[in-house]
């Protein structure tokens, strides 16, 4: 038996320290970002009652956000391996903090959305570099805890949007919405500076003519997306960005192939778990941001809720990832993560499912609660396993444009649910009364209830984890070095 150097007790603790630093870090970061995509929402009344303009102009205080954030994050993902990791996450990190104290004191609506967009660049450099900077901190064995508690947070964070929102909005005021990212990014700079390894992908040049063309494309297609309900799907400018941003991908799709050292190989697709849950994601958050957009709208202005009053009744749905995200990332090390994927998946599908049958003018809070549970841990089981299924897909070197991939394509689907559900809630109901919403609210709900059951079959397409395996599924070689950290 090897006998223990007196210097192995304080290395071991030293690395154990330095996962939890990295978890708290990276989780805070990933909660500020995923916050912002619906946490104005509730709040669109009072900057109109302060700014005025028309609701189109305060639709765009979302969807600038969600732009700059979707087309951004392969970009942000590909700087952070080329550059370093913790040095492009310090960047985004005070892109973000910068912009969320301009936004908070914009004067007029203008600088508002001029603000939001630049906060999006900001999240979309910070955000997808959050799983690779945890991945190098954590050894594997307790990654999937770990991921599962950095996917309780950001879940929590995406769902408690409009909570949050509404509450600092209805006790404060809506400034308040920005400038509580201020002290959070402020505390988080120092804390990664002296607490995060420095880490870097592959090494290889920096591809513009992809960078170019996914962003292009992307800004196209959600451009299109978050117009289209207002103008309709119809209006020359929205089927000019669709169909535009759609050859801008297929040629990204066609230079991923080709290209020597394209910002995203194609080649990461022929391995069915990187395909199967990067589809999964996208369904899942098309049906999830759909849902919630539309929710908080009836919890509010039919049922009659206050902001504060609506988020504390969805806290079963929204409150759940902090507690089965842990679990479900412990399962995921046990069993693999496809089961559990899968049936969160076909949950929050049956969630959202039996809202649609129960959604009515003045349906009580029992009626609905089985659906929130159910919905909430689905979406539970869903997040943590989800991130460990992307990041064991591919090899350590590309696992920042695999977590920048993702999470491009949750944002998509995001826009595509509020998008897509938005046009069904109009062409089907509307705001007249509290029957036209709820005739235009049941549709859309069935809709985004059928895109996350898909989602599940999609997570089913994931391969088994095979007995013993420890590196990426099949399609994909098993890296051979790992992350290269160099200490601070």
């Amino acid at each position: 038996m090897s006998q223990q150097t007196p210097g192995q007790k304080p290395q071991q603790t030293e690395r154990r320290g330095g996962a939890v630093w990295a978890l708290v870090i990276t989780s805070v970061a990933g909660f500020m970002a995923a916050l912002d995509n619906l946490v104005v929402t509730t709040a669109l009344p009072s900057i109109r009652e302060d700014f005025g303009g028309a609701l189109d102009d305060l639709e765009w205080t979302v969807s600038a956000y969600t732009l700059t954030f979707a087309v951004l994050l392969m970009f942000g993902a590909a700087l952070g391996d080329r550059f370093g990791r913790r040095r492009l996450f310090l960047v985004g990190i005070t892109v973000f903090t910068g912009a969320s104290a301009a936004a908070a004191m914009a004067p007029g609506i203008d600088s508002l959305i001029a603000a939001r967009a630049v906060q999006g660049v900001g999240a979309a450099i910070m955000m997808p570099l959050t799983l690779t900077l945890l991945t190098a901190a954590v050894p594997a064995a307790k990654r999937g805890m770990a991921y599962g508690i950095w996917g309780a947070v950001n879940g929590l964070a995406v769902a408690s949007g409009p909570l949050i929102g509404g509450s600092l909005t209805e006790h404060l005021s809506w400034q308040w919405i920005f400038w509580l990212n201020v002290p959070l990014g402020l505390a988080l700079l120092p804390l990664a500076r002296l607490r995060l390894s420095e880490s870097f992908g592959a090494g290889a040049p920096l591809d513009i003519r992809g960078t170019l063309l996914a962003s292009g494309g992307l800004f196209g297609i959600v451009y299109g997306l978050v117009r289209a309900p207002v103008v309709g799907w119809s209006d020359g400018v929205v089927l000019l960005a669709l169909f535009g941003g759609t050859a801008l991908l297929t040629g990204f799709v066609f230079h991923g192939m080709r290209a020597k050292n394209p910002m995203l190989p194609m080649r990461l697709f022929r391995s069915r778990a990187f395909a199967g849950i990067n589809a999964a994601s996208l369904l899942m958050f098309l049906g999830m941001f759909g849902s919630i957009f539309l929710l908080s709208q009836y919890m509010q202005g039919v049922l009659g809720y206050s902001p504060t009053e609506a988020g504390l009744r969805m806290l079963p749905w929204t409150g759940m990832p902090m507690l089965v995200a842990p679990i479900a990332g412990y399962l995921s090390d046990r069993i693999g993560g496809r089961p559990v994927v899968a049936a969160g998946l076909f949950l929050q599908a049956v969630g959202l499912g039996w809202f649609a049958v129960v959604v009515e003018a003045d349906t009580s809070y029992s009626a609905q609660l089985p659906a929130l549970i159910i919905s909430g841990i689905g979406m539970s089981l869903f997040f943590a396993p989800a991130s460990s299924l992307v990041m064991s897909s591919v090899r350590a070197q590309e696992q920042g444009i695999a977590s920048g991939a993702n999470n491009a394509l949750r944002e998509v689907g995001g826009a595509l649910g509020i998008a897509v559900m938005a046009s069904i809630f109009s062409a089907q109901g509307g705001y007249e009364s509290a029957q036209t919403f709820v005739d235009g609210i049941r549709p859309a709900l069935w809709v985004g209830s059928v895109a996350v059951a898909v989602a599940g079959f999609a997570a089913l397409y994931i391969p088994s984890r095979r007995r013993g395996a420890a590196g990426p599924e099949e399609g994909v070689k098993a890296p051979a070095p790992v992350l290269e950290t160099v200490a601070h």
